[in-house]
């Protein structure tokens, strides 16, 4: 059932952004011009992720304490903004969203909370906000700004990566939501790679080919998988996602042996 459809003209008629909201089963999703799903929502669980690739975004938390201080990038229906602002009490979100548009849907649609002490969302470019940032800075960045043309250029390039980079905290970390199928993917890695010195690893969703990329600031000594998987069992306890599968989704894309991950 298709509930709602939107149109936006933001800047010339090329740059067009439709959006779509459905329904079907006591779920709402919300389209960008296609049958792709950007953003999905149990209606009686709205805070619950139901995209396998936002669940992924917090297997940062095998390896760092939960963020103090978070950047997102694209908000789509505002899944992951509603998980941390519920899970992560400690954490102060701010999320940028280029349409006014998307952002109006998720709050009328998509129940995401209003700004408050712990979050705040911000109407504008996501790369201008890194480069003008000045002396801020966040212990995680995460970019979820794919499209069905991939990754938008000034979000995509070596010089916004090491903006990134030089945002974060001395324990931080990017997360970039990619497509393992995009014909740019090694491309986006080694860009990733070469900016933050091999500090990378590649998580694989198990839906439709989404890889969310970890890119840390510091090294993680090459943690015992024995190690990943003490913290992946307390972890789960406590959030409800399926860590144990992180750690042993880790191993099919990463540099490892049967003792340990190296990064």
């Amino acid at each position: 059932m298709m509930l709602s459809r939107t149109r936006r003209r933001p800047r010339n008629f090329d740059d067009e952004l439709m959006i779509d909201v459905s329904e079907e089963g006591g779920v709402r999703k919300l389209h960008f011009g296609s049958d792709d799903t950007q953003s999905a929502m149990k209606i009686n669980a709205p805070n619950e992720l139901l995209l396998a690739y936002s669940r992924c975004v917090f297997a940062s938390l095998l390896f760092l304490e939960p963020p103090q201080k978070m950047l997102l990038i694209g908000l789509g229906g505002g899944s992951i903004a509603k998980w941390v602002h519920e899970y992560l009490p400690t954490t102060h979100l701010t999320c940028v969203e280029l349409f006014q548009q998307v952002v109006n849907v998720a709050r009328s649609m998509f129940f995401l909370p209003p700004d408050d002490e712990r979050l705040e969302v911000i109407t504008g470019d996501g790369a201008a906000h890194v480069y003008n940032m000045a002396d801020e800075s966040v212990d995680m960045i995460m970019m979820d700004a794919y499209s069905a043309t991939g990754i938008a250029a000034p979000l995509a390039s070596t010089d916004f990566f090491t903006a990134c980079k030089h945002k974060l905290t001395d324990d931080g970390v990017l997360a970039v939501n990619l497509w393992s199928i995009d014909r740019r993917f090694e491309q986006y890695c080694e860009q990733l790679a070469s900016v933050f010195d091999g500090r990378l690893i590649c998580l694989p969703a198990r839906q439709k080919g989404n890889v969310i990329a970890f890119a840390f600031m510091r090294g993680q000594n090459n943690p015992q998988w024995e190690r990943l998987a003490d913290k992946a069992k307390k972890l789960e306890a406590e959030y409800g996602l399926e860590f144990n599968e992180f750690v042993s989704d880790l191993a099919r894309m990463n540099p490892h042996n049967d003792r340990r991950l190296f990064l």
